[in-house]
């Protein structure tokens, strides 16, 4: 069975951070590395990476922890696939809950289609459920639809761009897609995102609030973050 390295990045989750590596070790895919990249946090982090490490060592998995000044979660990311030696990796957020079978699923997936470079799923937003779609390239040149914790071939990779804010995944997406790498997407929900005090991604918003005679200050951030990645991919 092939080897999947878990790159978390964490600034300044100490409070979802233990929930979310329990979750990891609860999974029915063996085998699998852990590594977590200590992006500058401030809080109580380092007592949770003990409680972590430990846990890890018990179910005899590897888990590495890298510490950093704070770089931004794309150095972060791409710190850990530097440290990383899985033929699959995946990017989890340091908030992020896995059910069980998540990655035994994401792994039977790219198994039974090797024309896809990575798989993406449903997932669950605090109360609100994305329930995604299948991979199209017209659609993901409109709008990003595909999260980032999705399972890639290693080979498949292409460092995130961090001069980015925002909506690197998106530009992950459309870097591959250049490069005619598509993905397959699994029609279920299979893990969730804890959104209390989350640090460092981008809010949900209701449609309704995009289509409203005037802008919020998340919104035009929002317009101003989307028009940077249209730019840089020639879509405007």
């Amino acid at each position: 069975m092939k080897l999947i390295s878990i790159i978390i990045p964490v600034y300044n989750h100490a409070d979802s951070l233990r929930r979310s590596v329990e979750s990891i070790l609860a999974q029915t895919y063996r085998p699998l590395e852990i590594v977590v990249i200590d992006d500058g946090s401030t809080d109580e982090l380092e007592k949770v990476l003990l409680e972590i490490v430990t846990l890890a060592n018990q179910k005899q998995i590897d888990i590495k922890v890298i510490h950093q000044k704070n770089c931004g979660a794309p150095a972060a990311r791409n710190k850990g696939f530097i440290e990383s030696k899985g033929e699959y990796v995946i990017f989890w957020d340091a908030d992020t809950i896995g059910k069980p079978e998540m990655l035994l699923k994401m792994v039977e997936a790219l198994e039974q289609h090797p024309e896809a470079s990575y798989v993406y799923s449903g997932f669950k937003f605090g109360w609100k459920n994305f329930r995604g779609c299948v991979f199209s390239e017209d659609n993901l040149r409109e709008n990003n639809y595909i999260d980032t914790t999705s399972l890639l071939r290693r080979e498949d990779f292409i460092p995130f761009d961090e001069t980015l804010k925002r909506f690197q995944d998106w530009d992950l997406w459309l870097n591959l897609l250049e490069k005619n790498k598509i993905g397959f997407f699994i029609p279920e929900i299979l893990y969730k995102k804890i959104v209390s005090g989350r640090i460092g991604i981008s809010q949900w918003l209701p449609s309704f609030v995009y289509r409203l005679p005037w802008k919020t200050k998340a919104v035009k951030a929002y317009d101003r973050a989307r028009e940077i990645i249209l730019k840089k991919h020639r879509f405007i």
